[in-house]
C-alpha cells in the first residue's frame, strides 16, 4: 500500500508572512520618504541658517539619516 505525504501550510499563516512584509515594505517606503523629504528641506537652508540651528552643511545627510533612521 502506498502512501502519500501532502505538505500544506495554513493559509493564516501565509497571509501573516505577506502581511508583515508588506508592513516592512511600507515603513522602509515612509522612512525613506522622510529622509530625502529632510535632505531637501535642510538643503534648502542658508550656510549662516543652518549655523544658527548647529548644523553644518556637511552633515545634513547624516542629520537627515539619524531623523529618518534613528540611527
Amino acid at each position: 500500500m502506498a502512501t502519500t505525504d501532502i505538505h500544506s501550510f495554513p493559509a493564516d499563516s501565509q497571509r501573516g508572512s505577506l502581511s508583515r512584509m508588506i508592513e516592512r515594505f511600507k515603513l522602509a517606503r515612509s522612512r525613506r520618504a522622510e529622509y530625502f523629504r529632510l535632505v531637501r528641506e535642510l538643503e534648502s537652508f542658508s550656510d549662516r541658517d543652518l549655523a544658527d540651528i548647529g548644523f553644518h552643511r556637511a552633515n545634513i545627510r547624516d542629520i537627515a539619516w539619524q531623523a529618518a533612521y534613528g540611527r
